[in-house]
């Protein structure tokens, strides 16, 4: 298995091995599923069950469901295909919890449950998980190998969510046909400290590479509040984070983007290439669209944009990111009600650095970025240039590995060079780019 796998791997295994804090999880019943259980057992410690599927039949809101470490294995969906075009799901996730009292499947503490559907051979559309249900919250599965059997459609999913007000926290998701985690619908769902790489699907219908992005959002009207926090994105064959026909507002922050756009593990041309493409209505002028926030976020050596408006009928926020040797670091191409090509974002506080810097930036509002204040960028302003070591194990509280690349050196011209736009800074004024000194 490559470095960057076993990396993200470990880094599951840290956050963990954290018990829970006192008091949480909240009061509820405790169960237990290991890969050598039984689905007649009690579903305690000692006698786990086999499989999700008998404890969520069982579990209520408020409970907690402790995934063992090892391998799930799965070579056929809960039900067979209708058409090879329709969608099947290996685990679905249909019961709810309630505010507060979420239902939880969480690794247990210290190890690393991998859910692996590589050999299932359904010849349709598949789905790893299918999270219909609301207030779930999912911690510290390491999901891989979803495949896509046919030529006739244009992904399968590692996780598929049409859930509300659900928590997917410090998963590892790989090596999918198509995008590791995508949120079809529902609102106020946040995806926190979890990584999605390596994503590829060779029988997509509309080309090899085009759909396997890492994170994906493309929710309908009306759901509101789905955020994407501290999460990282790289060698995903299409893009990093898509939030392609999206009406209904999602903010990414504190996340990384890099090297989307090729075969995994290659240099090689693949898909589109965005490090975070955030919205657009497949190229035409819709008069619902709605905005997007991508804030305190690092995008590099992507085939394609670092930051991309890809056609959004109107001005999405970029506040506070680094781009770095992307083609290029910042594209905010926009489309008019009359269906002409605009600049179209709000860009305070970013830096753009090696590669193409900007496009499309006529008819923006931007100031207070590296390029509008006559910043001269060097080496010499970073503490780091280094594209290596970005899928470091992460903090033991899950949180981002805290690297020197891209982050201001001691008396850079970066520093104190921004203006406020309501985030938390240090010093008189905020930093240019995704991080504070």
């Amino acid at each position: 298995m490559k470095l960057a796998v076993s990396l993200a791997f470990s880094a599951a295994v840290v956050f963990a091995a954290a018990p829970p804090a006192a008091g949480s999880p909240a009061a509820g019943n405790t169960y237990y599923v290991a890969p050598s259980g039984s689905d007649s057992a009690a579903g305690t410690q000692a006698a786990p069950w086999a499989s999700v599927a008998h404890a969520q039949a069982v579990a209520q809101a408020g409970d907690t469901v402790y995934l063992r470490g090892g391998t799930y294995s799965y070579s056929r969906a809960n039900k067979s295909c209708a058409s090879q075009t329709d969608r099947v799901d290996a685990i679905t996730l249909n019961k709810s919890g309630s505010a507060g009292n979420p239902i939880r499947y969480w690794a247990y503490p210290g190890e690393t449950p991998v859910f692996d559907f590589s050999r299932v051979s359904d010849d349709c559309r598949i789905k790893g998980f299918d999270v219909t249900g609301n207030y779930v919250h999912l911690k510290g599965l390491e999901v891989k190998g979803v495949p896509q059997n046919n030529n006739l459609n244009h992904e399968s999913w590692g996780i598929w969510i049409s859930g509300s007000n659900n928590t997917f926290e410090l998963l590892n998701l790989h090596n999918n046909m198509g995008p590791g985690l995508f949120v079809q619908d529902g609102g106020g769902n946040v995806v926190v400290n979890s990584d999605s790489h390596d994503n590829y699907d060779p029988r997509t219908s509309n080309g090899a590479g085009e759909s396997a992005d890492g994170f994906g959002a493309h929710i309908s009207a009306g759901h509101p509040g789905t955020v994407f926090r501290g999460c990282r994105a790289w060698w995903n064959s299409d893009d990093g984070f898509d939030l392609i026909n999206a009406f209904s507002s999602v903010t990414i922050e504190n996340s990384w983007a890099w090297r989307n756009g090729y075969l995994p593990e290659t240099t090689t041309a693949s898909g589109n290439g965005n490090g975070f493409k955030a919205g657009g209505y497949g190229g035409k002028y819709v008069a619902n669209g709605v905005k997007h926030t991508v804030r305190t976020s690092v995008a590099f050596n992507n085939r394609a944009a670092g930051f991309y408006a890809n056609h959004h009928t109107l001005a999405n926020d970029y506040f506070g990111n680094t781009g770095y040797a992307n083609n290029p670091d910042f594209n905010m191409l926009g489309i008019t009600s009359g269906g002409a090509a605009t600049g179209l974002g709000n860009l305070r506080n970013n830096v753009a650095y090696k590669g193409t810097l900007t496009s499309n930036m006529s008819g923006t509002n931007a100031s207070y970025n590296s390029w509008n204040l006559g910043v001269t960028l060097s080496d010499a302003q970073f503490q780091s240039v280094s594209t290596a070591g970005w899928d470091a194990r992460r903090q033991s509280d899950g949180s981002l590995p805290v690297l020197p690349q891209l982050r201001p050196a001691a008396g850079s011209s970066l520093i104190d060079r921004g203006t406020d736009v309501g985030l938390p800074y240090h010093g008189k004024a905020p930093d240019l780019g995704a991080f504070e000194s």
